[in-house]
């Protein structure tokens, strides 16, 4: 790689750490996990960096590279032994953190495809297309994966659950975030 090419990897890098690691945690529920993933996605795309501009949207590819790592992530931890007791980790600041913490929860029941999806579009505020670029799936994958989602955190969440319940843990501040309608 030639050294323009590695600092415009760490322009491109540290211009996306903060998002990219949020969108992990959000996926798979740890932010000690959350870095790992991140650490991973990062380093398959500076692999591929020197053919970049054969990539039509490298915002999608970096979200399809940081999903695949977080689901074969989740694949592998469910192998290994769990511990038995784990501290929580540290709440993010939010107007409700009791519902902040209902929602991580319900969103940790999720198979991770579907929670890949609910975080994408929803969070990462990416529509169909982008998400279903991000996945390696089809825009049809991603509207059925949506559906059933919506529908379990529906019944996990209450019929009162509205996208004030889904907002409940922050996204960055510059984002526009989805409105998320769990009726």
């Amino acid at each position: 790689m030639r050294t323009g090419d590695l600092e415009e990897f760490r322009g491109f890098a540290q211009e996306r750490l903060v998002h990219l690691r949020r969108t992990a945690y959000l996926m798979c529920g740890d932010w000690h996990h959350a870095e790992d993933i991140t650490q991973t996605a990062l380093a398959k795309l500076y692999s591929v960096w020197g053919r970049r501009r054969q990539i039509r949207n490298l915002e999608a590819y970096a979200h399809r590279v940081l999903t695949r790592a977080c689901v074969d992530h989740m694949r592998r931890r469910w192998r290994r032994e769990q511990p038995s007791c784990v501290l929580p980790d540290r709440a993010e600041p939010c107007a409700d953190p009791a519902l902040g913490l209902q929602v991580r929860a319900a969103l940790a029941v999720l198979p991770p495809r579907q929670r890949a999806v609910v975080v994408l579009r929803y969070w990462a505020d990416l529509d169909i297309a982008a998400t279903a670029a991000a996945m390696g799936c089809s825009t049809g994958t991603v509207k059925s994966h949506t559906a059933r989602a919506l529908t379990r955190l529906r019944s996990l969440l209450g019929d009162d659950a509205d996208s004030d319940t889904f907002g409940a843990f922050a996204p960055p501040a510059d984002s526009t975030r989805r409105k998320v309608v769990l009726r």
